[in-house]
């Protein structure tokens, strides 16, 4: 039986061939990368169904929002023309600026978004922090007032009912308030004149009531621009007038109590139409009667009437 001899080949030999294998790793790995970027690069220059579908929705998207935008830039401009007769026809009416409180508030609170809106989750923990510390130091500080309120009005005692603190006609809308005080223009001399009380516009024979406990310093009958007037000395430097009267139910000398009715309302003297004169006196100055309503309105209501006598319409005398 002959013997097989292996015959192993030199180390040459085995070193070529183990670099031959390498090499065509290395040229198959190439080949599956290269078969790679084709792949992707055939995916990316051709949509799939479901890639087609998306953006033909979005282009479908695209347009109606484009569509949209036109509407809406179409009707704000309408909007816009409406609101600049509407405030047209209000000068033209009062002879005056309008004033637009909804507006400015809604500007105002979309500002306060937009700024509340970029601030990190630390800012805004930092702001909520410093608004309810100011809350809690305006809190204390209202406490306060109120207490130095209270003290007054406990010092005053019964002199409290001196003091006109009513409207002088039922109006529990505040809607009868017309024309506030202040620089206004004159229904009659169409010039800009100082307007020294309130209007309120109201029919001939309302009831006017007296808006303190006082005395009836002054009664007019006589044909003067207030026409039919009552003047009531109230004490404490307060005095109020009731002016454009129908009827005077009331006469000089006599004790008046809040709320008595002192006469009726009217269109005497010189008048644009049937309306209250009415004014507030301290120490021989004319103020604000609005600011001393504070009996019957709540701060809603006060801020309320507030707005109306802003908005600017002229007076009735």
């Amino acid at each position: 039986m002959s013997r097989i001899y292996r015959k192993y080949p030199p180390s040459e030999s085995r070193a070529s061939r183990i670099g031959s294998v390498v090499s065509n790793l290395l040229l198959n790995v190439l080949a599956f990368c290269g078969m790679l970027v084709v792949c992707y690069l055939i995916f990316s220059l051709f949509d799939t169904p479901a890639q087609h579908k998306i953006k033909e929705e979005n282009l479908a998207l695209e347009a109606e929002y484009a569509a949209i935008e036109a509407r809406y830039d179409t009707v704000a401009q309408a909007l816009d023309n409406v609101i600049a007769r509407d405030k047209n026809v209000f000068r033209i009416l009062f002879e005056s600026e309008p004033y637009d409180f909804k507006e400015s508030a809604i500007e105002s609170r979309l500002d306060n978004y937009d700024r509340l809106s970029s601030l990190s989750e630390s800012e805004l923990y930092r702001e909520m922090t410093e608004r309810m510390r100011r809350l809690e130091k305006g809190q204390h500080t209202t406490l306060a007032l109120f207490e130095r309120i209270n003290n007054s009005v406990d010092s005053l005692g019964t002199k409290a009912n001196n003091i006109p603190a009513i409207q002088p006609v039922i109006n529990k809308e505040l809607t009868l308030l017309t024309a506030s005080y202040g620089m206004r223009i004159h229904p009659f001399y169409k010039s800009l004149t100082s307007h020294q009380g309130v209007d309120y516009t109201v029919p001939v024979g309302s009831r006017v009531f007296a808006t303190a406990d006082g005395t009836i310093k002054e009664v007019k009958t006589r044909k003067t621009t207030s026409g039919r007037t009552i003047v009531i000395n109230h004490g404490g430097g307060y005095e109020t007038q009731y002016s454009h009267l129908s009827r005077i139910d009331v006469k000089k000398g006599q004790k008046v109590r809040r709320g008595d009715i002192i006469g009726l309302t009217g269109n005497s003297g010189l008048s644009l139409s049937p309306h209250l004169h009415y004014e507030v006196r301290f120490n021989g100055m004319r103020v604000d009667p609005i600011h001393y309503f504070f009996m019957e309105l709540s701060p809603e209501e006060y801020q309320r009437i507030i707005q109306i006598a802003q908005s600017g319409m002229q007076s009735f005398d």
